[in-house]
């Protein structure tokens, strides 16, 4: 454990931050699920408003700086190219 105020007072805001990104990458994960789910399934109405919610919350994440705004860019991409895809 630290000794240094300031060095413990970074790890707590380190603890902090870890358990805010991890959150929000865990819904990021979450509604992209859904997104799979629903191509899977063949639902393309399902999937678009499904699109629609994921790119909001990756969008989301990119301006609270969980993910570099190529990885959200990539992301985003990859999954309008999946509903596209659909029949």
């Amino acid at each position: 454990m630290a000794n240094i105020k300031s060095a413990k007072k970074r790890i707590l805001v380190a603890e902090t931050r870890a358990e805010r990104n991890k959150a929000i990458r865990s819904k990021v994960k979450t509604v992209t699920k859904k997104v799979d789910a629903a191509i899977t399934a063949g639902d393309k109405a399902a999937a678009q408003a499904a699109l629609l919610v994921a790119i909001s919350e990756i969008d989301k994440a990119t301006t609270k700086g969980v993910y570099h705004k190529n990885t959200a860019s990539r992301k985003v991409s990859r999954l309008s190219k999946a509903v596209n895809a659909m029949a």
